[in-house]
């Protein structure tokens, strides 16, 4: 059985028939998925696509994009939202200045409540981080020293290997995304090959990064099985190997999610 820790089944994408890919999801072998939040906005509406399936559970975040939409967010807003049953991770939320769709007063403002959020909810951190190591590792160790530890997720990461090792030696886990299965994603799989064997996973981020040989396609949660194998390739493990580790780790991270009956 396999976990996909990072799907995005609320939006438009699937607004046609969203209830026949969370179906074709658990036929394939996928026993668990994480709904991730990424406007508070959209809080509602990720909450319910949960509430609607017993192995589903979801987050509650601004990614950073989204900054701009709750300029003065505050971390109660964020520890009022994780108090519903579902909600199990905090995010996505961090950096990104790739496309500059918020400032970074406004990205350092949204990832620094969320940083308070899971520590007083005790819930990991979902980080998204892209072209921003330097000021990423900056606030984590600022927040570290300053209040102590906290537990993280470094999702689907293609940043450096500097904060990526970093991050290991804090004992954040990582996921793993269908980029793994691209033909010219070196880098990418040299990252992989290093994080912590027991504290990786696997996610889609669907609808986004369709894993070969679906890639251009609409990415779903039954396509997890695909990063599954490139993982397994990577590591040199068995896919059932694979998909144990990633599974036990998901479980390990999110300790308020409810592992499923049979999920080994």
């Amino acid at each position: 059985m396999l976990v996909d820790s990072h799907v995005n089944l609320h939006g438009d994408k699937f607004a046609e028939d969203r209830e026949e890919v969370i179906d074709r999801a658990f036929e394939s072998g996928v026993g668990t998925m994480l709904n991730i939040c990424c406007k508070l906005s959209d809080f509602d509406d990720v909450v319910a696509v949960a509430e609607a399936h017993p192995n589903m559970w979801a987050s509650v975040g601004t990614h950073p994009h989204d900054a701009k939409e709750n300029p003065n967010i505050t971390a109660d807003q964020l520890i009022t939202a994780a108090q519903h049953p579902k909600v199990i991770g905090i995010g996505e939320t961090g950096y990104d200045f790739h496309y500059g769709y918020s400032s970074e007063a406004e990205q350092v403002h949204n990832f620094k409540a969320h940083i308070i959020a899971a520590r007083e909810t005790k819930l990991p951190l979902i980080i998204h981080t892209r072209e921003a190591d330097e000021l990423m590792m900056s606030t984590l160790k600022t927040a570290i020293a300053e209040e102590g530890p906290f537990a993280a997720e470094l999702h689907c990461y293609t940043s450096g290997p500097e904060l990526a090792k970093w991050g290991a030696d804090q004992g954040f886990y990582f996921s793993v995304s269908g980029i793994l299965s691209f033909k010219n994603a070196h880098d990418v799989r040299a990252l992989a090959k290093a994080m912590p064997d027991e504290r990786i996973m696997l996610e889609t981020d669907c609808p986004y990064l369709a894993p070969v040989p679906h890639r251009g396609r609409r990415n779903e949660p039954a396509y997890v099985k695909e990063v599954c194998q490139a993982l397994a390739e990577v590591k040199g493990w068995s896919f059932d190997e694979t998909a144990k580790r990633t599974t036990d780790a998901f479980f390990n991270l999110f300790t308020k999610a409810k592992r499923p009956e049979g999920l080994k």
